[in-house]
C-alpha cells in the first residue's frame, strides 16, 4: 500500500473519533501529493491540493522543505499549477514561518528577475525568524551592493514586521465560562493521562475538561449564543492554571474559544481569554503570553475585614469572602484595552492594566511572544548592519532602579544575566532579557517543544547556552506502544539539536529515566545562573530556575535567552531546633502553614521568589524546600547557603556529572566535561574567597518576610486534599497543611508511594532502615497496603547498591524493575507488598501508573489535585495526601496513619535530616 493510501486510511480512522485529516509534518507523504497534484488527470488531485495548501506544518519539518521548495518552482514557472498563482505561492511562503521558507524567499529575492525579487522581498519583510544563515545571507548581499537587500534590511531596521501588524482592538467583548470553583488545574485543560497526543493538537483538544463531553457542548453553546465575542476561562474563587506551565493547556484554550494563526496551518490557534478570582497561576500566565493572550486577575471576591484591618473569619476560622461583582457563565463584559479596565455594561468592574502592560500588548499584537522576541533581534541585527542606533519601536525594557537600595538575590542574579539594558541596577518590577544558563526538556512536552523548534525554524542549541537535558522521567513507567513511538523519535531529534539525552539514538549507552528535575539539579553548577525547564518543578538549589511551557524553553533552546519581569522576593528564614524524629519534609510543610498563618490566610509566596535561607542544607535535601515551591504557587525560589555547604553541594554535582561522562552520555562539544570545568571552577573562586557564594544585599527589600520557627513542628505535616471540604473552592489547594494527630491514628491508607522529584538518596536510606527497625521490633514486615518506590535516579539506584541499602529494599520487595524487560502495561491492581519500580515519575505524573479509583493515597510526590495520582469511584473520592517518606512507609505496613507514638518507634535511630539554621550572617 502507497504511502498516501495509509494517509487516506488514516484519514478514515480519525473520521470515526470525530477528527480532521492530522496535519502532515513528513517529506515523503507530501513529495506523493505533489506528484499527484502535477498530474491534471490524477483522482486525488483535488484533495491532494487542498492538503498540500491547508494542512502541511510550517517551520523545518521535512514536508516544509518540500511545499518550499515546490512553491518556489512555480513562482519561478519551472512549474505550473492553475490552482496556485506565482502570488499565492507567495502567500503561502509568508505562513511558512522560516526555514526553508526564508531560504527560498532569499534565492528569489537576490536573484536575476527584478519583479519576483521585489515581490519576494515584501513578503521577507514580514518575516521575523531569521537564523544566522539567513541575515548573513543578506549583509553579505548588502555589502555587496545589492538594493535589495539593503531595502529589506532597513525595513528591519524600522520593524516593519511589527509596526505595521494591526493594532489590538481596543474593546474586546467577552462572555464568561466557569469552568470550576477553586484553584483550577492544568490537569483540567489538559490531562497528564493524555500527555501521549500533545502534539497531535486536534486529538489533544478532546481531553479538554478531563473529557467532560458536557462542559464542551456547553462551550460550544456558549460560543453559538455569540459568535461576536470570546469566551473567557473563569477559575471562580481560586487560581486559574495551578500544577504547571502546560502549553498543551493553552493550546486546547485557545482550540476551543481562541483565533486561527493562519489560514493555511490547521488547529493552531491563539489569543486565549483566560481569568481567575486569584489571577492566573505565574508559570501559566507566561504561557498565555507566549500564545498572545489575554490572562486576568478577578479579584471577584475579596476577604472581608474589619475596622481594625483583620480578617473576619467564619464559625470554621475560614476567611469571610464577599461577591465584588458576578462573573457567572454567560455574563457579557467587556475590555477596555485603551482604559484597561473590565466593564459590565457601562459599569466598571476592575482596573486591569497588570493584563496590559507594553510588554504583553506587543505579544498581542504580534500573535505571541515568539515574534517579539526574534522580532527585536532581527531589528538589532539590521540595525548594526546599517551603522545605526537601534529604532525605539519596541516598548522599552522597564528598568526599576532604586537609589541606595540593596538588591535581592533574584536581583543580582538577574543584573549579573540581563542584555540590551542601560547598565543601570535593577530591582524588581523590571522587565528584561536574560541570559540563560541551562535548560531542561521532558518527555511529555518534549515532542511539543521539537515542534515549537520546528515552526520557528530553528535546528541547532544556542552556543550561550551552558548545558541542556532532554528526560525521559514522565514516560518511564511504561513502555508502551505511544511511548516506543513517540520517544525515540524524540530523542533523536533532540540529540541532534545538541541537547544531552537520557536515551542515546545509537543506543551506545543504556536509556536513563531519571527525574529531569534531578538532573537539572546536578547540571546546574552555577548559584548565579538562570535555569528554563519545561515543568513546573524546575527549582533548582543553586541558582534562579523558572518552570516554562514547551515553546518558552524551544525559545530558550534557539535564542539562549529569556525574557521576563524581575519578581519580588519573600525572606524566609529559621530559627529553633528540629526534634530528632522530624523530616525535612515536615520543615517544607510546616513553611506553607506558618506562612499562612502569619499573613491571615494570604499566600505572599505566590508569583514571587521564595528567598530561602537554608544555609546549611546541602543540594539534595535543598532540593525538597525549592520543588515544593511550586505547591505555594511561588514563581521561583533560591537557597541562600553557606559557602562550605555549596562547595559540598558542587562536588556532589560534580561526581554526577562524571558518571554521565562516564556511561557516554556527553556529545562531540563535550557539554558535560564543560559543566565539570565550570564546577571546579566555582569550587575554586570560592575556596579561595574570590567570589564566595550568592548572597543578597544586607539592605534588599522584600515583599514579606516570614520567620519560620522549628520549634514549633512537633509531630509530622500533612498536605490534605481536603476533598469533602463543604466549600469547593478549598479542595486540593496544597494549602491544608494537618498534623499526623489529627487523624488519631484511624485514617485508612489503601497505597502508598515513596518517590518523584521530592525524595533523594537520603530518603531510600530511610526506608531501609525502616524496615529493618520494623522487623526487628515486630518480627517481620508484613504490609497492609501496597507500598511502590521508585527512585528518582539511577545514580542513587547504583549509590544504594554500593552502600548495601538496595539489598535491603530487595529482601522486601514483591517486585524489582528489570530494564531488560520493562512493563508494556500499567497496573491496575497492587497487591499488599513493596514495589521497586523504575527510577522516574511513576504515579506523580498520572499519566500511566495510577492509584485504584477511590483509594487514599500517601504519597512524598507533589501532586495532590483531583484524578491526578487517582481517581474518584462511583462510592468514594479518591485522596492524596502528601507526607514524609517515614509517614508514608508506616501507613503502608500499617494500612493506616500512624499514632505518634507508632511513628516515633518507627523511626527509632534513624537521622531524618541534620538540618539546622545556620548562625552565619547570608548577607552581604
Amino acid at each position: 500500500m502507497s504511502i498516501y493510501k495509509d494517509y487516506l486510511k488514516e484519514i478514515e480512522e480519525r473520521k470515526g473519533q470525530g477528527l480532521h485529516p492530522k496535519p502532515i509534518d513528513g517529506a515523503e507523504l507530501l513529495s506523493k501529493i505533489i506528484e499527484q497534484i502535477k498530474d491534471v488527470d490524477n483522482e486525488h488531485r483535488e484533495e491532494s491540493l487542498n492538503f498540500f495548501i491547508y494542512n502541511v506544518l510550517p517551520g523545518t519539518t521535512s514536508a516544509a522543505g518540500v511545499k518550499a521548495k515546490f512553491l518556489k518552482e512555480i513562482i519561478l514557472g519551472e512549474e505550473e499549477v492553475k490552482e496556485i498563482s506565482p502570488e499565492f505561492a507567495l502567500e503561502q511562503l509568508s505562513h511558512m514561518k522560516g526555514g526553508p521558507s526564508i531560504k527560498v524567499l532569499l534565492d528569489i529575492a537576490l536573484g536575476s528577475d527584478e519583479t519576483l525579487a521585489k515581490q519576494a522581498a515584501e513578503v521577507l519583510k514580514t518575516q521575523v525568524f531569521l537564523y544566522e544563515a539567513d541575515t548573513s545571507r543578506l549583509e553579505e548581499a548588502f555589502n555587496a551592493g545589492s538594493a535589495i537587500a539593503k531595502d529589506v534590511i532597513e525595513s528591519y531596521a524600522q520593524a516593519e514586521f511589527f509596526t505595521k501588524l494591526p493594532e489590538i482592538d481596543e474593546e474586546i467583548e467577552v462572555v464568561t465560562y466557569i469552568a470550576g470553583v477553586g484553584d483550577i488545574s492544568t490537569d483540567l485543560l489538559s490531562p497528564g493521562g493524555d500527555a501521549h497526543s500533545r502534539s497531535d493538537r486536534e486529538l489533544h483538544g478532546q481531553c479538554m475538561f478531563e473529557h467532560n463531553k458536557e462542559m464542551q457542548a456547553e462551550l460550544l453553546a456558549l460560543k453559538e449564543q455569540h459568535p461576536d465575542k470570546r469566551v473567557m476561562l473563569i477559575a471562580e474563587k481560586g487560581t486559574m492554571g495551578v500544577g504547571s506551565s502546560r502549553m498543551s493547556g493553552v493550546n486546547n484554550v485557545a482550540l476551543w474559544t481562541g483565533i486561527s494563526s493562519s489560514p493555511y496551518v490547521p488547529f493552531i490557534n491563539i489569543a486565549p481569554v483566560i481569568a481567575g478570582t486569584n489571577g492566573i497561576a505565574p508559570i501559566f500566565l507566561t504561557t498565555v503570553g507566549v500564545t498572545g493572550g489575554i490572562g486576568l486577575d478577578l479579584k471577584n471576591w475579596v476577604i472581608q475585614k474589619d475596622e481594625e484591618g483583620k480578617t473576619i473569619r467564619d464559625e470554621d476560622g475560614e476567611p469571610v469572602l464577599k461577591e465584588m461583582y458576578s462573573v457567572k457563565t454567560g455574563t457579557v463584559l467587556t475590555i477596555d484595552t485603551k482604559e484597561k479596565k473590565l466593564y459590565h455594561g457601562k459599569v466598571e468592574l476592575k482596573d486591569v492594566s497588570a493584563a496590559f502592560t507594553p510588554q504583553k500588548m506587543e505579544f498581542m499584537k504580534a500573535g505571541g511572544s515568539y515574534a517579539v522576541v526574534f522580532g527585536k533581534k532581527l531589528q538589532t541585527f539590521a540595525a548594526n548592519v546599517l551603522g545605526i542606533d537601534v529604532p525605539q519601536v519596541y516598548a522599552a525594557s522597564k528598568e526599576v532602579s532604586i537609589e541606595g537600595q540593596g538588591l535581592t538575590a533574584v536581583e543580582k542574579i538577574f543584573n549579573k544575566n540581563a542584555v540590551g539594558t542601560s547598565g543601570a541596577t535593577l530591582h524588581a518590577g523590571s522587565y528584561v532579557r536574560a541570559e540563560v544558563n541551562i535548560v531542561g526538556s521532558q518527555d511529555t512536552t518534549g515532542l511539543m517543544t521539537s515542534q515549537e523548534l520546528e515552526m520557528m525554524a530553528a535546528t541547532v542549541i544556542s552556543p550561550i547556552v551552558d548545558g541542556a537535558y532532554q528526560s525521559g522521567c514522565h514516560t518511564a513507567s511504561v513502555w508502551d506502544d505511544k511511548s516506543k513511538a513517540n520517544i525515540p523519535r524524540l530523542m533523536s531529534f533532540m540529540n541532534d539539536f545538541g541537547l544531552i539525552t537520557g536515551r542515546d539514538p545509537k543506543g551506545k549507552y543504556f536509556p536513563m529515566t531519571d527525574v529531569i528535575h534531578k538532573v537539572l539539579n546536578d547540571i546546574t553548577v552555577g548559584d548565579w545562573d538562570i535555569i528554563i525547564g519545561g515543568d513546573s518543578h524546575t527549582r533548582m538549589s543553586k541558582g534562579v530556575a523558572f518552570g516554562a511551557d514547551s515553546g518558552t524553553v524551544a525559545l530558550a533552546l534557539a535564542t539562549g535567552e529569556a525574557s521576563m519581569p524581575i519578581p519580588e522576593s519573600v525572606k524566609v528564614t529559621f530559627k529553633g531546633e528540629m526534634k530528632s524524629y522530624m523530616d525535612f519534609r515536615d520543615v517544607v510543610h510546616a513553611t506553607q502553614q506558618q506562612m499562612l498563618k502569619q499573613f491571615g490566610g494570604e499566600n505572599v509566596f505566590q508569583g514571587r521568589v521564595i528567598e530561602v535561607h537554608i544555609g546549611t542544607l546541602t543540594a539534595d535535601q535543598a532540593f525538597t524546600f525549592t520543588d515544593w515551591t511550586a505547591e505555594m504557587k511561588a514563581k521561583a525560589s533560591i537557597c541562600i547557603s553557606e559557602d562550605e555547604t555549596l562547595i559540598e553541594s558542587l562536588e556532589i554535582a560534580k561526581g554526577r556529572i562524571q558518571i554521565m561522562i562516564d556511561k557516554g552520555m556527553d556529545n562531540e562539544k563535550q557539554v558535560l566535561k564543560g559543566l565539570v570545568d565550570k564546577a571546579e571552577t566555582r569550587i575554586t573562586e570560592l575556596k579561595t574567597g574570590i567570589k564566595p557564594s550568592l548572597r543578597p544585599d544586607a539592605d534588599a527589600v522584600y515583599h514579606a518576610e516570614v520567620i519560620i520557627d522549628l520549634d514549633e513542628i512537633a509531630e509530622p505535616m500533612i498536605a490534605d486534599p481536603d476533598v469533602n471540604n463543604e466549600d469547593v473552592s478549598k479542595r486540593y489547594t496544597h494549602d491544608t497543611i494537618r498534623p499526623l494527630s489529627y487523624y488519631g491514628g484511624t485514617k485508612k491508607v489503601d497505597l502508598g508511594f515513596v518517590g518523584s522529584c521530592m525524595v533523594h538518596k537520603g530518603d531510600m536510606k530511610i526506608l531501609a532502615q525502616m524496615l529493618k527497625n520494623i522487623e526487628a521490633q515486630q518480627g517481620k514486615v508484613e504490609f497492609k497496603a501496597p507500598l511502590v518506590v521508585a527512585p528518582p535516579t539511577y545514580n542513587i539506584v547504583d549509590e544504594l547498591k554500593e552502600e548495601g541499602d538496595w539489598d535491603v529494599l530487595v529482601k522486601y520487595s514483591g517486585f524489582e524493575f528489570d530494564d531488560s524487560a520493562p512493563k508494556g502495561l500499567a497496573r491496575t491492581k497492587y497487591e499488599n507488598m513493596l514495589y521497586l519500580e523504575r527510577p522516574g515519575c511513576n504515579l506523580c505524573m498520572g499519566n500511566q501508573e495510577k492509584a485504584e479509583p477511590g483509594d487514599t493515597v500517601m504519597a512524598t510526590s507533589t501532586r495532590l489535585f483531583q484524578g491526578r495520582v487517582v481517581k474518584d469511584s462511583g462510592e468514594k473520592k479518591g485522596e492524596s495526601l502528601l507526607s514524609s517518606t517515614p509517614v508514608v512507609v508506616l501507613s503502608t505496613i500499617l494500612g493506616r496513619t500512624p499514632t505518634m507514638a507508632e511513628y516515633e518507634a518507627a523511626v527509632d535511630g534513624i537521622v531524618l535530616t541534620k538540618f539546622k539554621p545556620s548562625t552565619k550572617q547570608l548577607v552581604r
